[in-house]
């Protein structure tokens, strides 16, 4: 007789990841070691299995991510009387940092038709022609979705910083109006989750290297990377302000230690599953008589008198 029990999502070590790997100000990167694995239930393990594991328990709390994410739609799709939540994952990173695996690999058992994900490079001459929340703005998911940004509006105070396109005093008053703007989106039903994910500059240049080294990622190589690289420090520098500037608490910053791939899937999944618990979801109860339709159904579709409803038709 078999003794194996049906695998389960097994909680973090220490608390909730949401608290473990919540920032507070002032942040100092440099005392995050992007190889260390914050929550990870180490003793659930067997013969240093830790990628498999934590693998494993990326698609079962894939599984309950969708369940939740079907709830989230549902709601918003039914007209209830709660609040119409949408939920938005922030992701920013130095290049190489893993946003699109992260993407690819969290909303993976999630449905294609309840995700709105939007990806920024540099703005465009139309968007320049705007305020940089503008571009924002037009890609919020509406009610009911989850949104995903592979970069976002931080990029106007990280590299228009680091690259000086614009004046300091320009960059500097940004601070404010993204802690204005995001105190709107919570406000009307959006939830933030931001999460930075931390790679260290010895494991960039491997994976710099790595898509130099293989034809198939030549696409995803960019002279330029080499360039910010140059500027590492003072990207560090720039993330560093802008997640102690904008760390609220109505849209708190999460670090994610990101050199391990498969404990950057594992933490960024539970920090969804964890902000969907607080949403208070549920399926919405049904607006019709369900018992005289399952009644209907039997008797094909006939009415009281037992003549066929025609619905109009």
């Amino acid at each position: 007789m078999s003794t194996s029990q049906e695998p389960r999502i097994v909680a973090p070590d220490g608390g909730a990841v949401r608290e473990l790997l919540r920032v507070t100000a002032p942040v100092d990167l440099g005392a995050i070691d992007p190889r260390s694995t914050p929550g990870l239930p180490v003793a659930e393990m067997d013969g240093g299995r830790r990628k498999t594991w934590a693998r494993e328990q990326v698609e079962l709390v894939g599984e309950e991510l969708g369940r939740q994410q079907e709830m989230l739609f549902a709601m918003a799709q039914a007209g209830s009387e709660r609040p119409a939540h949408r939920v938005l994952l922030v992701l920013q990173a130095m290049d190489c940092g893993g946003k699109d695996g992260t993407i690819k690999r969290v909303a993976g058992a999630m449905n294609p038709l309840g995700l709105h994900i939007r990806s920024f490079g540099p703005p465009t001459p139309q968007e320049l022609r705007h305020d940089f929340l503008w571009r924002i703005r037009r890609a919020l998911p509406p009610p009911g979705y989850v949104g995903m940004f592979n970069r976002s509006h931080y990029e106007d105070v990280l590299v228009a910083r680091v690259a000086s396109l614009v004046p300091e005093g320009t960059w500097r008053a940004r601070y404010d109006e993204i802690n204005s703007f995001e105190r709107e989106l919570t406000g009307s039903g959006v939830t933030l989750v931001k999460v930075m994910l931390h790679i260290s500059y010895a494991e960039q240049g491997e994976r710099l290297l790595e898509r130099l080294t293989d034809p198939r990622k030549h696409w995803k190589y960019n002279p330029s990377d080499v360039d910010a690289r140059a500027r590492w420090d003072d990207y560090q520098a720039a993330y560093a302000e802008a997640l102690s500037r904008c760390a609220t608490d109505a849209a708190p910053w999460f670090v994610v230690p990101a050199d391990r791939k498969w404990y950057r899937d594992w933490a960024v999944a539970h920090l969804l599953r964890e902000t969907f618990d607080t949403l208070d979801l549920g399926y919405p109860a049904a607006d019709f008589d369900v018992a005289r339709e399952r009644e209907r159904l039997r008797t094909g579709g006939a009415g009281a008198d037992g003549a066929p409803e025609m619905n109009g038709r």
